[in-house]
């Protein structure tokens, strides 16, 4: 029988299409702090999301979630999780196109079910079948998810990996799927391993600059533009990558 391609019965969010990100730090206060005050995020208190993770909200909508790195070998990095409708069916996918499961689809209460999954190259992302959670509450807006970029040793590889797994949202109906490929040594030194990059909209990139400055974290590369904006590659004041986006 062949697999359930179909796309993800919730909002109109198709397969594949990046519906959710959350940053594991070793202090969720101070990410609150850092967080709250670029973007202007509010939180939800754990006991209220599921597990230990605080949900990030702006204006009372779900917009990321950030939770505690409980093994300190574990890397301070944003995730970005991809919607889809079988989890199972697609980490079969991601098996046989040469990628790994790192974590086994799980539940999470009645939210959704999450795997953590790393393609061919070694980027590591997250899928996540929706149950009451149905993923961003809002995006393409200042303070919101507004891109996920994969940095690639390969962009040829690459495409033939995450068209097999989401070909409907990469090549099907034309709607904007807020994920693009490209090298890694378009921005980054040859060193830098191939890892995606979230990316969260601002309205002004130098302002966002001095902002990140003033709270503690630091620019890394930009800002450029890019095909999809104008962009800025920073840290956070715990060391965790992400971009903000002008567009």
């Amino acid at each position: 029988m062949a697999e359930n391609r179909a796309s993800v019965d919730a909002a109109g969010v198709t397969e594949g299409v990046p519906c959710w990100v959350d940053a594991q730090l070793p202090d969720v206060d101070a990410g609150k702090r850092f967080y709250g005050e670029l973007f202007g995020w509010e939180f939800q208190e754990p006991g209220t999301a599921y597990g230990a993770t605080v949900w990030a909200r702006l204006d009372g909508e779900p917009v990321a979630g950030l939770a505690h790195k409980t093994d300190g070998r574990m890397p301070t990095v944003w995730t970005v999780y991809f919607a889809t409708p079988d989890a199972g069916a697609t980490v079969r996918r991601v098996q046989a196109a040469g990628g790994q499961v790192i974590m086994a689809p799980y539940p999470v209460d009645d939210l959704g079910r999450a795997v953590l999954a790393a393609d061919p190259e070694g980027a590591v992302f997250g899928l996540w079948q929706p149950g009451v959670h149905r993923g961003f509450g809002v995006r393409r807006r200042p303070g919101a998810f507004a891109w996920a970029q994969l940095y690639a040793r390969d962009t040829g590889t690459a495409n033939t990996f995450y068209g097999h797994l989401f070909h409907e949202a990469l090549f099907g109906s034309g709607a904007e799927p807020d994920f693009g490929r490209a090298p890694v040594t378009d921005v980054f030194s040859e060193m830098m391993p191939p890892h995606f990059l979230v990316h969260f909209g601002v309205e002004d990139c130098e302002a966002a600059l001095g902002a990140v400055t003033r709270l503690g974290g630091r620019v890394q590369a930009g800002p450029f533009t890019a095909s999809y904006g104008t962009v800025a590659v920073v840290t956070d004041n715990q060391g965790a990558s992400f971009a903000v986006l002008e567009r």
